[in-house]
This record gives C-alpha cells, structure tokens and sequence, in this order.
C-alpha cells in the first residue's frame, strides 16, 4: 500500500484544495470496497504493527523531544500499548465482522434475522498531545479493523511526534487510504468542514465543543473522548502503602498530563497523615529528593499550561513539593491542601502534577464532593470493603476507573474506554473500538415460500390475529 511519491504525508501547509482532494479521493477508495475484506483489514493491521515497530526508535526520541517522555514510560504507556492494540484486533477482527443471528417474533414467522457490521466511510481522527502516539493510533487501529479509511490530525502541540507519525503513516499507507494532515488549527477548521462520515476527537471539552458543533453541522457522528475531575477516593480501610505508590504513579506520569490521571484526592479523614507521608516517600523513591532536576521527570508542554497549573499552587497550602523550574517547565510533584469546591483548582481540569486533598467522615460526603462537580471521566476507589466498593460504583456516574488501582484500565483492550456527558461520548478500545467506527444493519430475511395474509388490508381476522401476537 506505501507509495514513494506521498512518503512523507501532507505537510502542514495543506490548504483546502489540498485537503479537499484528499477526502474526495478516500471517498472514492472506500467506495470502490478495497477496504471491506476481512483479509486486507488484517494485512493492514500487519503493515501498521511492523511500521510502529520499525518507527520505534524515531518515536521514543520524538516523546523525548517533545515532553520529555523517558524511555520506559513512553514504550510503557505509549508504543507497548499501542502494539497490543493492533495484536487484539488482528485476532479478533473476523468474529466481530461476522453478522449475528438474533431471535425472530412470531408475527414475522417464516423469516430470520441478523444484525451486519458495516464499516461507517472516511473517518477523521483527530489526537491529543499528552499521549500523541497512543491516542493517534489506538482508534486508528479501530478505524481499519472496522474497514474504513482514515484522515489523521495529530497534535502540532507535540510537533517532533507528529512529523514521526505523520512519515510513518505515509511510508505504510497510500493516502487514499489512510493519510495523515500535519498543521495547527486552521487545518483542524478546514478538515471539519469536510463530509466524513465520522470524526473521532481526543482532546479538551472546550474543542470537544467545537468538534461536535461542526459535525452537527453536516450531521456527521461523533466519537469524543474529553476529560473532567477524576476523583480518587481513599477509605479508612485501604492499603495505604499500596494505594500511596499506585496514587503517586497514576498521577505524577507524563507529569499529570493524563486524562484520566486522578484530579484530587477524597481521603477519609483518620487516614489523611498517614497517606500523604506514604505519598512523599513514594516520590522520593520514584523521582529522587529533587525531582525537577531528575532528567527523566516529564516537562509541561508548553508555557501557557506551565503558567497556569504554577496558579494552582497559591490557592492553597502546600503540604509537599512545590517547587518550580520556569526555563526547563517543570512542577515538582506536589500536594495542595486547604482548598474548597470554589477554589479554581477544583472547578478545572488541572492536567499537571498538582494533587488537591480533601477528606470526608461520611459516605454521603464522597457523593457530594464528586457531584459538584460534572461527570468524571475516571474514578479510583482505595478500600477492602467489596460492599463499600460497589456503593461507589454503583452510585457516582463516570467513565470507568479502577478499584485500588489507577490509570490502568485503558491498558485492557477488552474494556470500553470513554467518558459520559462532558467527559465524553462513546468508547472505544478492542471491539468496542470496532463498533465505534461501525454501522450495525438489523437485516430481516422473509419466506417466499408462504405468506401470512393476515396483516394486509383486506384480512377480516386481521386485527384480532394481530392483538394475539402483539400482547
């Protein structure tokens, strides 16, 4: 499928001729039905395995480059993920392609039913920069499984990874296929002005909000994976020296630039001291005494969001870290007491290594600290209470989560991954995935062999027939 002349995909000067031409010819492709065996999806699946692979290298120091990423992290919550991703539908993605035989009424005897997957067209998929390989592949990954053709926007917040996917994806794939669109955000604005037949977002809500409103437009469906203020809840009876290490990891990695890192930590209140002595040593141990310093600590992206997680950290009293570096954009892990609900720390998303700690005495306090705000797009429960357990998430609406872990989830490609209201709508990850980039036809198939006059016009015993079997 690689063609030498498109090598090095659409450049970030792509105007709207440009881009208008490229969706007319994916159309076209999809049309001509290259993309609907389930022998060319797996093929295809191959060549991105083996590319990501080979890119491997390029990828890691691209991460590097653009965030800071050390190795591990980057293979670990990146590249590895991603790699399992493509494994997961290449097994499974001939049974999820098999239409399903469903039951059939009596009012429709003589007939069977099936429900067909059908690939939706030409996707727009646009990604984030906090995971810019991960979340640039992994629904890519879905979209072929699924059968589509695919036009990509990676981040130009994340530009040395997205010039990395954007020559990989032009070296694998020809651009009537999958094509990846390399700009800011005026090619965001002229790709939503084109009439795919999905776009699926990974990002903020407030240009969740725009992407939603452009599709509405052209009444295009929408995949939206956003974010919001994951709580992490920690009961008096949890494993405190467990839950420090897993809070501190599901937090502090990629520097809290994670959607779905916890945003604020609910602690009972009898075990609050012990906690946040068990999280301090817990850094220490990961990023040394002097984490700004160690050369492996992710930096903030960029300035605008280095300024305004460091206004975070006056709203309350630091309890540990808060230490700032302004040339390398770096914030020490750090624990923020004495705030309210009010406080601007916790009405925003914070997206950086600043942790605000509440605690409650009470259930029925869990629920009101978690419901003043929006629907989360993850929640984490510390407890070794299995009833206190499924209270928790049984009762609070969110995305998905963990119990006494955190971040983990998404990693399970048999999971659904997304959020619900303004943290999202759909999910995706492993078949789910497939779904999202799918159309399910409900087919029925009629007897010619016989027929029932009883539900036309002129049967006299019609509509008492049709009572009976309709009660």
């Amino acid at each position: 499928m690689n063609d030498s002349n498109h090598s090095q995909g659409i450049a970030e000067s792509a105007d709207a001729d440009t881009i208008n031409r490229l969706v007319y010819d994916q159309k076209n492709y999809y049309r001509s039905g290259a993309t609907r065996s389930i022998a060319f999806r797996r093929e295809q699946l191959s060549r991105l395995y083996e590319a990501v692979r080979r890119f491997e290298a390029g990828l890691m120091a691209a991460l590097k480059q653009d965030l800071n990423k050390p190795e591990k992290e980057s293979y670990a919550l990146e590249i590895g993920l991603a790699l399992n991703e493509i494994r997961f539908a290449r097994r499974h993605v001939r049974r999820w392609s098999k239409p399903r035989r469903v039951k059939t009424p009596l009012t429709h005897l003589g007939a069977s039913s099936r429900i067909v997957p059908e690939p939706l067209g030409t996707s727009l998929v646009i990604g984030p920069w906090n995971y810019p390989v991960n979340l640039m592949i992994m629904p890519m990954v879905a979209a072929i499984a699924a059968g589509n053709t695919v036009v990509m926007k990676p981040s130009e917040m994340a530009p040395a990874t997205s010039a990395v996917l954007t020559r990989l994806i032009g070296e694998t794939f020809r651009p009537e296929y999958i094509a990846s669109v390399e700009g800011g955000a005026e090619v965001s604005e002229r790709l939503l002005k084109q009439p795919f037949d999905h776009i699926f977002y990974t990002g903020s809500s407030v240009v969740g909000r725009i992407v939603m409103e452009a599709a509405a437009k052209q009444l295009i469906p929408v995949t939206l994976e956003l974010g919001g203020k994951s709580p992490c809840i920690v009961h008096k009876d949890a494993n405190l020296e467990l839950a420090a290490k897993r809070i501190v990891y599901g937090k502090m990695s990629n520097a809290g630039q994670t959607c779905v890192a916890p945003d604020y930590l609910l602690v009972h209140a009898e075990v609050k001291q012990q906690l946040l002595e068990r999280m301090a040593a817990t850094v220490e141990s990961f990023y040394g005494s002097d984490p700004i310093a160690n050369p492996d600590y992710v930096r903030i992206v960029n300035d605008k969001n280095y300024r305004r997680i460091v206004g975070y950290l006056g709203e309350g009293r630091i309890a540990f870290g808060g230490q700032t570096d302004d040339v390398a954009r770096k914030i020490a892990p750090t624990f923020l007491e004495g705030v309210t609900l009010q406080s601007k720390v916790m009405q925003e998303e914070i997206f950086g290594p600043v942790l605000p700690v509440l605690t409650y005495e009470r259930t029925e306090e869990i629920y009101a600290t978690v419901q003043a705000n929006a629907k989360p797009l993850a929640l984490y429960v510390f407890s070794g209470n299995p009833r206190f357990q499924d209270e928790i998430v049984g009762r609070i609406p969110f995305g998905g989560g963990c119990v006494n872990d955190t971040i983990v989830h998404p990693g399970n490609p048999n999971l659904p991954f997304g959020g619900i209201g303004t943290s999202g709508i759909g999910s995706y990850h492993g078949e789910h995935g497939f779904k999202a980039f799918s159309h399910y036809k409900g087919i029925l198939k009629q007897s010619h062999r016989f027929d029932l006059p009883f539900r036309y016009p002129d049967s006299k015993r019609g509509l008492a027939l049709i009572r009976k079997l309709l009660r």
